[in-house]
């Protein structure tokens, strides 16, 4: 079984962060194959800029589809989900949707912990979004600077540590999420340290990814996540134009697959 990691960010250490969190949990035969936006923003940290990543995760998941089983938008917000499950074969899971389902089977309430204030209303967004509003004690910001986007789990541990305690002794949650891309692993470092379950992202997205190709689930061709119908496009780049216009070819993995065979 092939995952794809879409980063839809451009900085490359939070890949190979994503990546290294990813390996740490796949069942044996899964392949994680990391990809990393040539073009965008460093870090997705706002409604717009995830507008922009949105965009650009469907063009890299034309890229790339059809060499996978499932592919994951690695960037917590999910930018470009709804839209990929719409045009894509392949099952297609995102971090944030990821995390908090998984989130609610160990507790009633879940709270968010992440590394910067700027991301709060977006990941609020993200929560009301998936109909999971009433399940989320809070979101939880750092409201401080960091010197580098991919090290800040290292620089603000102790900190995010104490936000985390703080969301289960004042906000009463039963789970916690650290939610950002460069927070990737952390989970496993600081689980002795907080006094409810923690949820690392990218490893819900991945065994959540992992259990959607062993249930072979169909293209829907019926109901709101039908394929579109074709049409024409004016300067997308040629393997999404290829997708929208149904010009790309069929998928290179076959239909009665198991998760394993391939052409």
């Amino acid at each position: 079984m092939r995952i794809l990691l879409l980063n839809p960010n451009t900085t490359t250490a939070m890949t190979e962060r994503m990546s290294a969190a990813a390996e740490a949990v796949t069942a044996v035969g899964t392949t994680i194959v990391p990809v990393t936006a040539t073009r965008g923003l460093p870090y997705i940290a706002s409604r717009a800029e995830a507008q922009i990543g949105g965009a650009i995760a469907l063009e890299m998941l034309a890229e790339h589809h059809q060499t996978v089983d499932a592919a994951i938008i690695a960037a917590f917000g999910d930018p470009g989900l709804l839209g990929a499950r719409e045009l894509f074969d392949i099952p297609v899971v995102g971090m944030a949707e990821a995390a908090m389902l998984g989130a609610c089977m160990l507790g009633r309430r879940f709270a968010i912990v992440t590394f910067a204030r700027a991301l709060g209303p977006w990941y609020e967004d993200c929560v009301a979004a998936n109909g999971l509003a009433g399940r989320c004690a809070g979101i939880r910001m750092l409201d401080s600077p960091f010197q580098q986007v991919s090290d800040v789990q290292e620089e603000k541990e102790g900190l995010l540590v104490e936000l985390a305690l703080r969301a289960v002794n004042e906000d009463g949650a039963d789970v916690v999420i650290l939610a950002g891309a460069p927070l990737a692993g952390l989970a496993a470092k600081v689980a002795d340290r907080i006094s409810v379950p923690v949820v690392d992202q990218v490893a819900a997205a991945v065994k959540l990814a992992e259990a959607l190709v062993a249930l072979r689930p169909r293209k829907a061709t019926a109901g709101t996540f039908r394929r579109p119908p074709a049409k024409p496009a004016i300067g997308l780049p040629e393997a999404l134009a290829g997708r929208i216009a149904h010009t790309d070819g069929p998928s290179s993995i076959r239909p009665d697959r198991r998760g394993l065979q391939r052409d």
